[in-house]
């Protein structure tokens, strides 16, 4: 009896070293092409470091990602604006799939910080 639940915290064990390299690897893959994506797409107006401290940002009254305001919108209401525009802001809906939208919400958000 003792041996089965031995077997089974091992197991726990080892699938957990094998996993988090996998996640972790996963997650920086899905951050490196979010970063990239940003600096092709978003950064000419929303600025490197998300400020929207750049003459684009600046004309069109872009608003940082750490202002309280935007702080305050949710993951969905950021998805929905990079899906489908706002204002002067394009749609990305066409080049971005769901999965890539939910991780540049993410990156956004770490921009925030």
């Amino acid at each position: 009896m003792k041996t089965k639940s031995m077997s089974k915290i091992i197991c726990l064990a080892l699938a957990t070293i094998v996993d988090v390299p996998v996640l972790l690897f996963a997650r920086t893959g899905a951050d490196d092409k979010s970063a990239a994506t940003y600096k092709a797409k978003c950064a000419s107006c929303h600025g490197a470091d998300g400020k929207g401290d750049t003459p684009a940002g600046k004309s069109t009254k872009t608003r940082s990602f750490a202002d309280p305001e935007v702080v305050k919108a949710s993951d969905d209401d950021f998805a929905g604006i990079i899906e489908k525009g706002k204002g002067k802001m394009p749609g990305y809906s066409k080049s971005m799939k769901p999965d890539a939208i939910k991780d540049m919400v993410a990156y956004i958000r770490s921009l925030a910080k």
